[in-house]
């Protein structure tokens, strides 16, 4: 596993501080979570998109077919 350092303004820090604490969770389990929350929300959102677009051009499709 790689540790990844950034820099972030104390207000920054405080936000996270207060939201892990009121989620019960540390700073760090936050983050985490966070982040893998944003790397797969686009495929999820892609995915949805796409069953929509197939799901309602299904006659379609099937006439072209």
């Amino acid at each position: 596993m790689t540790t990844v350092t950034i820099e972030l303004p104390d207000e920054r820090v405080h936000q996270l501080e207060t939201r892990a604490a009121a989620l019960g969770v540390s700073v760090e389990a936050l983050i985490q979570a966070s982040i893998s929350e944003l790397l797969t929300r686009p495929a999820d959102e892609f995915q949805e998109t796409v069953d929509y677009i197939l799901t309602k051009n299904a006659e379609l499709y099937r006439r072209l077919a």
